[in-house]
């Protein structure tokens, strides 16, 4: 008997080994792909890498690096060009949805620094607009692939058949929440099979109190101190450079925390469906 449960745990050691070699083969292999999808899945991977180090200098070598970052390079560079400022928001919200430390999240806190709450609430808007339709066209171009390659083709087919249903309500709700990553719904979107139109107009109406909240608390961090504009970091105080500074963060761990459990709720729904499928 002892003997028997000895070899049933070989087996099923043996078992799992022969599963994970296999899945790292399937991982790493791309020959039924073309050129131009094989293109984006290696942009993917080397933006995940990109993101990943961001994310290390932010939390472990200089907790202000990422505020910043917004102010020299979004808030100080648009304020300064004035109206041609407005083009220059728009691709960097563009940019901004190809890097995770990065979150559409905190640029639009900087949307209510620069042009307060109800013109940073319009701008904002506009912004992710265009961050949703950059981050839709990349993830549609080489996204799903590689999310078959470690989530599998059978679960990607089972969302597709919830977006069939509920595709334009699910964008709607999860673009009006304001700590559900933005950019990352964008990416979702891509992979699943959800026409562009309703995602668009999904995301418009969804986006509205998103924008809005958002200026207004980058308004009120902005106000708190009466701050002018264009920021200098030489004149700045350091107990507010820090105080700010946490502020984003704290912002970037709640978009991230946010990211965490939306995987789990992923996990879960896509079990129940599969559940409900096979019964069926």
């Amino acid at each position: 008997m002892t003997q028997d449960n000895g070899s049933s745990q070989t087996d099923d050691n043996q078992n799992f080994s022969t599963k994970l070699k296999k899945y790292f083969k399937n991982l790493f292999d791309f020959s039924n792909y073309d050129v131009k999808t094989i293109v984006y899945v290696i942009l993917f991977i080397v933006l995940i890498i990109i993101s990943l180090v961001l994310l290390y200098f932010i939390f472990f070598i200089d907790n202000t690096i990422l505020y910043r970052f917004v102010v020299e390079f979004f808030v100080n560079p648009v304020y300064n060009l004035e109206f041609v400022g407005i083009f220059l928001f728009i691709a960097i919200m563009g940019i901004q949805g190809l890097l995770v430390p990065l979150p559409s999240e905190l640029v639009l806190l900087a949307t209510g620094m620069i042009w307060g709450w109800f013109l940073g609430g319009i701008m904002g808007i506009i912004g992710s607009m265009a961050a949703a339709a950059l981050c839709y066209y990349v993830s549609r171009r080489g996204g799903r692939p590689l999310a078959e390659k470690f989530v599998g083709e059978k679960a990607i087919n089972i969302a597709d058949d919830f977006i069939r249903k509920h595709g334009m309500m699910a964008i709607i709700i999860t673009r009006f929440i304001p700590f559900i990553p933005f950019d990352v719904i964008s990416y979702t979107s891509g992979l699943v099979d959800i026409d562009v139109k309703k995602y668009l107009i999904g995301t418009l109406i969804g986006s509205i109190f998103r924008a809005f909240f958002y200026a207004t608390l980058g308004w009120l961090l902005f106000m708190r101190y009466d701050l002018p504009l264009p920021l200098d970091f030489d004149l700045l105080p350091l107990n507010v450079i820090i105080e700010q500074s946490n502020y984003f963060n704290t912002i970037l761990i709640i978009i991230l925390a946010g990211l965490g459990l939306m995987i789990i709720l992923y996990y879960l729904l896509i079990r129940k469906l599969e559940k409900k499928k096979e019964s069926n």
